[in-house]
């Protein structure tokens, strides 16, 4: 399917899943799509599964943004708690579309809890309480992060003998996903990787049909000899500090060091997401010589995220110059990350989109497009580090190899059932979708508009919901509910609170939910 295609599809309102492989335009098509729901006023939600991936796209994680957090599930405490989160509330009761990237990184039971909290919130039964959903991953890529009681990441080799399968359970097998029912849109277009013959071992080591013809291949990148002034970036598959790595390197180079610091601006714990999710250091060291690598997309100025270079000089006011591998020299300047939320700015940084480039871990290095890489597969501990160590270079001839195993490039063969069908289910939605003549596709846009537009969705909680969760139902039980507390609430509550009354009485006599009771408590300092 061509990205023009699963445009079209994703105009018309319906959930999606976008796939496809490595440097087949995902995030960019997913990008092109938020900016036309703004043009249309329609109110988007972009998360995604990391912090890293959500800086991408000026988003939050899915956890944050949805109010899960860490939770591994959401009891009728936590539940009730969330539901009464006034800020949580108004935002997901304001998203006509959800946006969740990264999706192969994402747990069922992350997505099944991130499902119901809208669905509360909407007080609406459909799925993801009616919002419109696209998904963007691909399964063939990295699967959720397990992390061990010392938060660590668990590297256990799932190719050893008596290994336990400790993999937590992929977003597509969730309640959620099943629920949604996405049209598949597999994107068949490759717009990284330009050497012919290395596309077609990368789209083998996909299909697991990868044979000793172009294994060859590939070993014969085994300490292969690059250009003489290129410094590869080093992939490692293990969670090494790469910063000590780094930062070694760049203690070997004479010469004064400059240091650039982060700006930030807005609401505070916002900010500290995206310090987490963006690779840029909040203190940036260089030096000229120092090998650095671009973190954002700029095609007017001649770099995407991935592209490796040098600095090269400073300018008076220290502006970095970085010379990048075609010899083109680049003025670099601040660039922003920020969170947005019906089109208004909550929180951002800026600083210079770079950092030090002599290593990197494979996990970070998802969405990057290196002209150089050194890479061991010999260490590779799970399905996919392989394939996704390897496409993120654009060429074989960038590729040096300092260890190798076949194993490495093995893909699970459950993802690879998984593939043939969702490439199957998206055939068939280009030709369903393609079908439709130009005036069926723009009503269908239409109709989508009005109905996701800001206007339809500034309704009263009782208009058009089913009557299983509207706020009339609710308050059947609890007279108060979803309404502000007054003076006299308050002073009633504090009274309570000094006789010590159980949870159930100051229910009953509050009207009020025990997660609006708690809550409350907790705002007048009584918790």
């Amino acid at each position: 399917m061509t990205q023009e295609q699963a445009f079209n599809i994703m105009k018309t309102g319906v959930n999606v899943f976008l796939t496809g492989s490595a440097g087949s335009g995902k995030t960019f098509l997913l990008n092109k799509y938020i900016n036309y729901l703004k043009s249309q006023k329609i109110p988007v939600a972009v998360t995604a599964s990391t912090g890293i991936a959500a800086t991408h796209m000026n988003g939050l994680t899915i956890h944050s943004w949805s109010g899960i957090g860490i939770h591994k599930e959401l009891n009728d405490y936590d539940l009730d708690n969330l539901l009464n989160k006034e800020y949580l509330s108004k935002r997901i009761r304001n998203t006509a579309v959800l946006i969740i990237d990264e999706i192969s990184m994402l747990e069922d039971r992350q997505l099944d809890m991130a499902e119901l909290v809208c669905r509360k919130i909407k007080m609406n039964d459909l799925p993801f309480g009616g919002m419109q959903v696209i998904l963007s991953g691909d399964f063939f890529q990295l699967p959720p992060v397990v992390k061990n009681i010392e938060n660590k990441i668990q590297t256990q080799n799932i190719f050893t003998e008596n290994s336990n399968n400790m993999a937590p359970s992929m977003a597509i097998n969730s309640m959620a996903w099943r629920s949604l029912r996405p049209a598949i849109c597999y994107l068949s277009e490759q717009y990284r990787q330009n050497d012919n013959k290395f596309l077609e071992i990368l789209n083998l080591i996909r299909a697991n049909q990868i044979k000793d013809e172009h294994c060859d291949v590939i070993q014969k990148r085994l300490n292969a000899v690059l250009p003489v002034d290129v410094v590869p970036t080093k992939l490692y598959t293990h969670n090494v500090d790469v910063d000590v790595i780094n930062n070694r390197h760049l203690e070997k180079i004479n010469g004064e060091e400059k240091v650039f610091k982060m700006e930030t601006s807005g609401n505070s714990y916002l900010v500290e997401i995206l310090k987490k999710g963006c690779l840029a250091p909040e203190n940036l060291h260089l030096k000229i010589g120092a090998e650095v690598m671009f973190l954002k997309n700029n095609f007017e100025k001649g770099y995407v995220n991935g592209t490796r270079g040098k600095v090269y000089n400073f300018l008076p006011d220290n502006t970095p110059v970085i010379a990048i591998g075609n010899g083109e020299k680049i003025i670099v300047e601040k660039e922003f990350w920020i969170i947005e939320e019906k089109g208004r700015q909550k929180a951002s940084i800026s600083q210079l989109p770079l950092r030090l480039a002599w290593a990197i871990t494979i996990h970070k290095s998802q969405g990057m497009s290196l002209d150089y890489a050194e890479i061991d597969l010999s260490k590779t501990f799970a399905y996919g580090m392989g394939y996704v160590a390897l496409s993120r270079v654009k060429t074989l001839s960038g590729i040096r190899l300092v260890g190798f195993d076949r194993k490495s490039l093995l893909s699970d063969p459950e993802i690879l059932k998984l593939d043939e069908m969702l490439q199957e289910e998206s055939r068939s939605n280009e030709m369903i979708f393609g079908k439709l003549n130009a005036e069926e596709q723009r009503k269908m846009e239409n109709d989508f508009i009005n109905r996701a537009g800001a206007k339809s969705i500034s309704r009263t909680a009782d208009d058009n919901l089913p009557k299983k969760y509207s706020v009339t139902k609710i308050r059947e039980r609890y007279p108060k509910a979803y309404t502000p507390w007054t003076e006299d609430d308050d002073n009633l509550i504090r009274q309570m609170f000094a006789k010590e009354s159980s949870m159930k009485e100051m229910q009953d006599v509050l009207g009020r939910k025990r997660g609006a009771i708690n809550s409350r408590l907790s705002k007048l300092g009584l918790k």
